[in-house]
């Protein structure tokens, strides 16, 4: 199985700035896509950013010249850089991986427990 560990959430002002983490580990063989949702409650989860295997990256209009995601093969981690925050990305960030733990398996979806992003205004 694969296990994704988030770090990096909390409380920030308004126009300042958070960067948020996601290690995957566990039974890897490769991994292809990694980003970051994120679900209000009684919402639907929404994309927010994500990177492919080959480092293009597609990210949410609302995001977009304000966060920016990345990811360290090595480490299998991705970042997301959050910076001009606003009271509205106030939202539990969820991280994604598509990962194959094998190289006779599929390709399968894989999402971290969340971490609060909370922006005051």
């Amino acid at each position: 199985q694969v296990q994704l560990a988030e770090s990096g959430g909390g409380l920030v002002q308004a126009g300042g700035s958070l960067r948020l983490s996601c290690e995957a580990s566990g039974k890897i063989f490769s991994i292809n896509a990694m980003g970051w949702y994120r679900q209000a409650p009684g919402k639907q989860r929404e994309l927010v950013a994500l990177i492919s295997s080959g480092s293009m990256t597609n990210y949410a209009d609302s995001v977009k010249g304000r966060f920016t995601v990345s990811r360290d093969n090595a480490k299998n981690t991705v970042y997301l850089q959050m910076n001009s925050l606003k009271p509205e990305d106030t939202c539990v960030y969820v991280c994604y991986v598509a990962a194959r733990p094998s190289s006779l398996g599929p390709v399968s979806p894989y999402w971290g427990q969340g971490t609060l992003v909370t922006v005051s205004s």
